[in-house]
């Protein structure tokens, strides 16, 4: 017997699942806060313009359309909080020990990805009006490509094959409870969660900004998404301010 999900349109191929869910809301066809699920993506996007790349139907393809007239423009870090710490609820069902967030919003168990968060914006004026929260997450893939060998999954790290649909639907209603958590004004509380599970929180690390490489150690992230470091001196550094290059 197949799993139906709620409230989720499933794809058997996409160009990818942000794309669809932004022409819903580009086209008006939206009025309730959905998810798009693909078995495949021909183009699938992550962070830094980079693709994401996942065999079909094995891995969590999942983009929710959320409605954000209610949060300002300028607090939009803490929607990307409220989806990392979603991925988060997820996986920590199935993995009970070295699981992470990276910053700003990547999902790591031990030292490798094993998923990513994109999220793209409707803004009209100063009025934040949709949200696509593109979630990209590893389920039952077992190879990848060489560019990705840094990377894993559920599978690949339980021994275990997983219903992806029926985990993509549990990932949709953990995000929900999430922003609803935003909503009711605790976002100090989530904001304390991530950083309890941040990647490498205290340890050394190497980062670099533009041609520089440094090693510096990882101490939190505030609440507009600034990543805290120390070595000699205290510094923050934005979204793709800086690359991280690796553990020392």
């Amino acid at each position: 017997m197949s799993f139906e999900p709620k409230n989720m349109l499933i794809l058997d191929s996409v160009d990818s699942t942000n794309n669809y869910a932004m022409a819903l809301i580009q086209k008006r066809e939206i009025d309730s806060e959905i998810a798009v699920f693909a078995k495949e993506q021909t183009h699938g996007k992550g962070r830094r313009g980079k693709q994401w790349q996942s065999n079909k139907a094995e891995n969590i393809i999942l983009s929710v359309i959320a409605q954000m007239q209610w949060l300002p423009v300028y607090r939009q870090f803490e929607l990307s909080v409220a989806a990392s710490l979603s991925a988060y609820d997820l996986f920590e069902k199935y993995i009970l020990a070295n699981l992470f967030i990276k910053w700003p919003n990547d999902i790591f168990i031990n030292d490798s990805k094993a998923g990513g968060i994109l999220i793209e914006n409707v803004i009209k004026g100063k009025i934040w009006q949709w949200s696509v929260i593109g979630m990209g997450l590893n389920i039952n893939q077992e190879k990848f490509e060489e560019e990705f060998l840094k990377a894993t999954s559920l599978k690949l790290e339980t021994g275990k094959e997983y219903e992806v649909i029926k985990l993509a639907a549990e990932l949709h209603s953990s995000l929900l409870k999430r922003i609803e958590e935003l909503k009711a004004g605790n976002f100090k509380k989530m904001l304390e969660e991530y950083n309890d599970h941040l990647y490498a929180r205290s340890k050394l690390v190497k980062l670099k900004k533009q041609n520089k490489v440094f090693e510096t150690k990882i101490v939190a992230v505030t609440s507009s998404g600034e990543l805290i470091t120390k070595d000699l001196v205290e510094r923050k550094f934005v979204f793709d301010d800086v690359e991280f290059k690796g553990l020392v």
